[in-house]
């Protein structure tokens, strides 16, 4: 029987994985932050609630002493970052304090929750399981605030991939699209409270692509895969002798992917599109109130 690790197992992707991995016979360490998640875990014995906050020291070395104690020289098999928030809004709107939050959240806590592990990684040469998203290579307009934590993870991922290769720990990539999780519902709720702070300018600049963009993003996430899917992956990933360095997974995957492949302008000109974001300023628009008009060049 292997030990892994979880973070963010309270719900969606982590919750099922949890679950999955214990399903195939392994014990797991379901990270969660509140009682309530806790008290959901504790009928089935092959997984232990462990309360961690990816962004408090103290919590991620409490954990590793847990963890330890109960591996011993064997170690860890395996760890899935999956912790994580975030929310859609423009960028030029984005409080740099809360971006600030969400990288310490969904960047640089994957990577203190990572470093802590590595000694017991080391130990029984386990792997490590990045949660990305493929948003970060089809970034659609008004998600920056949620693939720019996710864009420097994915940096992180390809070098800890190359750095650790000659401890025997290998560093997998997993890269969910369209997933039906209470993301959705969330994206719902923080869209239209986003609206309603919208001044009269952001409102004329951004109010209609930003409802087509929630609407739609809503939508997709109500018909997207069951977070089962990616937990499946997760599972071969882990346990699969030559796991793959990244995988994509989920509804839309291809799609989205090929978006990624097009040159720059013909993609963002089909995401403009989709969304309803205009190409050049109207002679309506704020920006070209007050510009005088170009002049002709007099005829000699």
């Amino acid at each position: 029987m292997s030990t892994f690790v979880v973070t963010g197992a309270s719900s969606g992707i982590g919750r099922a994985t949890a679950h999955a991995l214990a399903a195939a016979g392994h014990h797991v360490f379901a990270t969660v932050r509140k009682e309530q998640d806790a008290a959901s875990f504790r009928t089935d014995e092959r997984i232990t609630p462990l309360f961690l906050d990816v962004t408090s020291p103290d919590q991620i070395a409490a954990a590793v002493d847990t963890v330890g104690a109960r591996v011993g020289d064997a170690g860890l098999d395996g760890l899935i970052n999956n912790a994580g928030t975030g929310s859609a809004l423009p960028m030029e709107l984005m409080q740099v304090d809360e971006l600030r939050r969400q990288l310490e959240v969904n960047t640089i806590g994957q990577l203190a929750v990572t470093q802590a592990f590595l000694p017991l990684l080391r130990q029984a040469q386990g792997r490590i399981v990045m949660i990305g998203s493929i948003g970060v290579r089809a970034t659609p307009p008004f998600t920056g605030p949620i693939v720019v934590p996710k864009a420097a993870l994915t940096a992180a991922t390809h070098a800890l991939r190359q750095e650790l290769a000659g401890s025997g720990i290998r560093t997998i990539l997993v890269d969910p699209a369209t997933i039906h999780t209470d993301a959705g519902d969330k994206l719902a709720r923080d869209a239209e409270r986003i609206e309603q702070g919208f001044s009269t300018a952001e409102r004329s600049r951004y109010g209609t692509a930003f409802h087509a963009m929630a609407s739609r993003f809503v939508g997709m996430h109500a018909h997207g895969s069951r977070p089962e899917v990616v937990a499946d992956t997760i599972v071969r990933a882990l346990t699969t002798r030559r796991p793959r360095a990244r995988y994509t997974v989920g509804k839309n995957a291809l799609p989205l992917s090929v978006i990624a492949r097009l040159p720059i302008p013909l993609a963002d000109a089909l995401r403009r599109r989709v969304f309803g974001l205009p190409s050049r300023p109207s002679s309506a628009s704020p920006e070209r109130q007050g510009r005088p008009r170009s002049l002709k060049k007099p005829r000699l």
